[in-house]
């Protein structure tokens, strides 16, 4: 079973309506980058559990809905009575999202440490404001050393919101610190920039590998993917699309990559072979180009890609 772990919020998207002040109208969306990844692993077709604190609220109920709906487990998300966390999206001309997050007092920040997870989960994936806000990044923190030390196949895509990063020092040492637990870094040539410090990505990427990493998976937009691992480098051009937004891409890539490997009963990214790496990269860029052709975070089914 893969285990995705980190919050689940509500984006305000921009409608079509303009208010009276010249202000677009905002449409709710349920997601969060981890959110976004259990949905798009539990729609295609695999076990999966999301790992969260949700609020009670009428959008928390709405979140654990559509989780259910995607064939998600919710058997490890705590509950909460603090509101849900709010982002407000605002997409340029492009469809490119940034976002303004709403998070003091919310309840996916309080997440507490679990313990053990159940013996039949095989991959551990975890990222963005999840291992940001405290006290939740020091609980997620703790399972993930704890997983990672039992064997799991761990995950992180750190998804940087750096408006929410307080002390950007300190927040990349936490990162290498992590690294020697982490089998699968993903994340995206921007985030990559933003953790070197401006420095070159593909020395940082070397460094990353060099601090225990098996393989790190580089997210370039519409130049495609790439993964680099110890012995080889490989990319894939991104399908193409017609782009509504870039909501949930990101998470989309992750989600289909954690599925191909569940699928294929990896243990161990060493034994991808560059055939192995090219089919993967290749089906979970096919599954993002059909999420950014839809307003907001849809992760396609695995029927969208038979």
């Amino acid at each position: 079973m893969i285990v995705v772990g980190g919050e689940a919020l509500v984006d305000l998207v921009p409608g079509e309506s303009i208010m009276d002040t010249g202000l677009t109208g905002l449409v709710p969306r349920l997601g969060g980058g981890p959110y976004n990844v259990a949905l798009a692993a539990g729609r295609l077709g695999v076990p999966a559990a999301f790992l969260s604190r949700i609020s009670r609220d009428r959008f928390g109920q709405a979140l654990r809905e559509r989780l259910a709906a995607s064939g998600v487990d919710l058997s490890l998300v705590q509950p909460g009575d603090e509101p849900t966390t709010l982002a407000v999206v605002l997409l340029d001309g492009r469809g490119t999202a940034s976002y303004t997050f709403y998070t003091a007092g919310t309840a996916d920040r309080l997440f507490a440490d679990p313990g053990p997870l159940p013996e039949e989960v095989s991959v551990l994936s975890l990222g963005t404001l999840g291992m940001v806000l405290e006290p939740g990044a020091s609980a997620y923190e703790a399972v993930l050393r704890r997983e990672a030390a039992r064997g799991v196949l761990t995950a992180l895509d750190p998804n940087i919101r750096a408006d929410l990063i307080a002390d950007p020092a300190a927040y990349r040492a936490r990162f290498a610190s992590w690294l020697s637990d982490v089998r699968l870094l993903k994340l995206s040539d921007d985030d990559a920039a933003w953790l070197s410090g401006g420095a070159d990505p593909v020395t940082a990427v070397k460094g990353w590998l060099d601090a225990g990493v098996d393989a790190v998976v580089l997210t370039r937009g519409a130049e495609g993917v790439t993964v680099h691992t110890g012995s080889a480098e490989l990319g894939v051009p991104a399908a193409p699309a017609r782009v509504a937004d870039t909501i949930g891409a990101g998470d989309t890539v992750q989600g289909a990559l954690l599925a191909w490997l569940h699928q294929r009963n990896v243990r161990q990214l060493t034994e991808i072979d560059l055939d192995g790496w090219r089919e993967a990269l290749t089906f979970a860029v096919r599954a993002a180009a059909i999420t950014v052709s839809r307003s907001g975070a849809e992760p396609p089914t695995a029927a969208e890609l038979m």
